[in-house]
């Protein structure tokens, strides 16, 4: 997404300016001198920084100029003070809006620089999954909310390491750079870790200690990590995340929680005790979806929340990536838009070799 505004409605404020001039004279014409509508004619100037730059907004003044001197000779208006108070409410207006038009343009270039370098680090940390990590077919999907938001907090990460195939789906409780910096932490100590540690409890304490050590002011992430092996099941463990959607292959839908609910990554401070692996069968055909809630808390216009697990069918489609595209493209409908809030989804697929067997490591 950009942050421009719709055609329409900067098409509406370009011509605004010319459109009031041009009332403004019409009326003035046909009521006379005796109603004194010149000084509105500062207003075109004044509409004239809302958008553009300071030169439109110089050239719109100078229009004015002209019109208000064109005007006031045709009112006979310069034999008295009248005329010439005009003329300085139209400069006094140029002037202000050129000043403001300056100012905003460079507003405008900084936060547009922000973005752009919040955005970039984004995608460096939110590499290409694995389109396969030993047993699993992978997908993702990452759709952007409203442009005052875009750059969310929303993370995703496969590792194929000599213990299985390790995922993490996280969301960062704040936005901007304070988002990316705080994604970049986590994903650092997940990379790392997903290769050392044997188990998955240990992997989620090196993560959980290295967001702790490194973020202030009470922030958190919701995260799931998952395990897969050629065992036919998910290990999973779940940080104060929505659980994730399992996809039989009867196309029904589970969403398996865990045996009892931990704080999220970064509070662990407040002395909770960490969360407990969970087991849950994985079978070749089967699909395993996780995602942030800005996927499931996605409203209508009529307030009514995603139904994720009534939506199933769309991940029928046998490329994964396709299916993902199908979800994300129903949820955008379901929203009318852009979700509210980031929503990342990361599809994975138990696969088959041709021979039809499960492949192993």
């Amino acid at each position: 997404m950009t942050d421009e505004k719709p055609p329409t409605r900067q098409g509406a404020l370009a011509w605004m300016p010319i459109v009031v001039m041009a009332v403004i004279a019409v009326v003035d014409v046909m009521a006379g001198p005796r109603i004194g509508l010149l000084p509105l004619v500062s207003l075109g100037p004044a509409f004239a920084g809302l958008v553009g730059g300071w030169r439109r907004t110089a050239m719109i003044g100078a229009l004015a100029l002209l019109l208000c001197v064109g005007l006031g000779v045709y009112n006979g208006l310069f034999v008295k003070p009248r005329g010439y108070t005009a003329m300085a409410s139209v400069a006094g207006v140029t002037g202000v809006g050129i000043a403001a038009a300056v100012a905003r343009s460079r507003r405008e270039a900084e936060l547009a620089s922000v973005r752009s370098i919040a955005e970039v680090a984004q995608r460096v940390l939110l590499r290409p999954v694995p389109l396969t990590a030993g047993p699993v077919q992978a997908a993702v999907s990452y759709t952007s909310a409203v442009a005052e938001a875009r750059i969310g907090g929303d993370l995703y990460e496969v590792v194929a390491s000599p213990h299985g195939v390790r995922v993490i789906v996280g969301d960062v409780q704040s936005k901007g750079l304070a988002a990316v910096e705080t994604a970049a932490v986590v994903l650092g100590a997940f990379r790392e870790a997903a290769h050392d540690e044997p188990e998955l409890v240990g992997l989620g304490e090196r993560v959980e200690r290295s967001v702790a050590r490194e973020l202030e002011d009470e922030r958190f992430v919701t995260a799931i990590l998952a395990e897969i092996r050629a065992d036919r099941e998910v290990v999973l463990l779940n940080y104060g995340h929505p659980a994730p959607m399992l996809v039989r292959r009867d196309g029904k839908a589970d969403f398996p929680a865990p045996p009892s609910y931990a704080l999220p990554l970064g509070l662990s401070a407040h002395g909770s005790d960490g969360p407990q692996p969970f087991r849950v069968p994985f079978a070749p055909g089967e699909q395993l979806l996780l995602y942030t809630d800005g996927v499931t808390e996605a409203r209508d216009r009529e307030g009514r929340f995603y139904p994720l697990g009534e939506r199933t069918r769309l991940l029928d489609e046998p490329d994964a990536h396709r299916a993902l595209e199908a979800l994300r493209e129903d949820l955008v409908r379901h929203a009318g838009g852009p979700p509210g809030d980031d929503a990342a989804m990361l599809l994975l697929r138990y696969h088959r070799h041709r021979d039809g067997a499960a492949p192993t490591g």
